[in-house]
């Protein structure tokens, strides 16, 4: 049996004929670019996430890219942001000549360490980024309240986390991404909610920053030819809108199989020491983008080279923290700075985990992790 981390195709299968019969209608209208489908998707959308706006782009980083342009961040402005995460939320700062700002993440969830945020606020300070990794929310409550209280933007990266729900501590609930003022997500093949190429969408609130958003997207202009504020290029396919229009039915189908193979890990890696499972947190939902297990002893790359000889794929994200990357170093904030960051990229290993896992397949992955660790 082949193992992979992502089964892309028998998830295709089970849809075939919705998914063939979409891209066929677009083929027939030949309304490639800003087809009727791509509103209709983005209606969907914020339907699901009882937002009031979703603006698709063309990725998860235009994402990120135009949701601080529409904000108006100016060059030399701070963005607060988790030192443990994928390069993109930094590198969009960057390349709006803003200043990221590190903070260190909590070793249980993987998110942002919201008690560590107010110490790296100054007067430059402008926006926070929560990223809500591996499929569950960042620590949204106190994060808002901080917020809040320093008159900050927040801007929210739930590529890996769309579809969970946040819980307040009043009982109100909100998706992830439609907490703060702008959320973001990426439809890149492999996420919970995924087209068969690039594609990504903002969710927002308010009408004149959705505005703003939009013509952002649209070189500046709300009228052809009239550009009234510096743009981008950045669209959503119309066939990745038919294709994604199809998956949403099932997204909740889709993370109900995905928290069930969690589950099973959980029941049966839960006597296995040497290993540290996943947290779920109280207040927000897990979808399950990553199963991300931490492994102690030094021993996660031999575990990953052991699980690789028996045929079981693995992945690290992430092995080095932003602040030690070449393009993000910066004086003083060495080896040492971060290092619950530090200690994760030595220990987090991501199993296999998708929607067509089979039994199997899974009990295979699980024997394995008990051979070696039982060696």
């Amino acid at each position: 049996m082949k193992i992979t981390m992502v089964d892309l195709h028998g998830q295709y299968e089970r849809i075939r004929e919705e998914i063939n019969s979409a891209i066929q209608e677009v083929l027939d209208t030949t309304a490639f670019i800003n087809g009727p489908q791509v509103k209709t998707f983005a209606r969907h959308l914020a339907e699901y996430n009882q937002i009031e706006h979703v603006i698709p782009c063309a990725n998860g980083t235009d994402a990120l890219q135009i949701a601080l342009m529409a904000l108006g961040l100016q060059p030399g402005d701070e963005v607060i942001v988790p030192v443990h995460t994928y390069v993109a939320t930094a590198e969009v700062i960057a390349l709006l000549h803003l200043e990221p700002v590190f903070v260190d993440c909590v070793a249980d969830r993987f998110t942002i360490d919201v008690t560590k945020i107010e110490e790296k606020i100054t007067p430059r300070t402008k926006a926070i980024v929560p990223v809500h990794l591996y499929g569950q929310c960042a620590d949204m409550a106190s994060l808002m309240e901080i917020a809040r209280r320093h008159n900050l933007y927040v801007v929210e990266d739930t590529a890996q986390a769309i579809g969970a729900t946040y819980t307040f501590r009043n009982g109100h609930k909100q998706k992830a991404g439609c907490i703060g003022d702008i959320g973001t997500t990426s439809f890149f093949p492999s996420k919970n909610l995924g087209c068969y190429g690039d594609g990504g969408a903002l969710f927002i609130r308010d009408n004149q920053l959705a505005e703003r958003a939009h013509m952002i997207a649209n070189h500046g202009q709300e009228i052809k030819y009239h550009h009234d504020i510096v743009g981008c290029n950045s669209r959503l396919d119309t066939l990745q809108a038919a294709i994604l229009d199809v998956k949403l039915k099932y997204l909740d189908e889709y993370t109900a199989a995905r928290n069930q193979v969690a589950d099973r890990y959980d029941k049966e890696l839960a006597s296995v020491k040497g290993i540290i499972l996943p947290q779920r947190a109280n207040d927000s939902t897990h979808v399950f983008h990553q199963y991300t297990i931490r492994v102690e002893n030094h021993r996660r790359d031999e575990l990953k080279d052991y699980l690789m000889q028996q045929g079981i794929p693995s992945m690290i994200y992430y092995p080095i923290p932003l602040h030690l990357q070449k393009a993000y170093t910066k004086e003083g904030q060495g080896k040492g700075t971060f290092p619950v960051a530090e200690q994760l990229s030595e220990e987090v290993l991501s199993l296999p985990m998708h929607t067509e896992m089979k039994p199997e397949e899974q009990e295979y992955i699980i024997e394995k992790i008990h051979a070696f660790f039982n060696r």
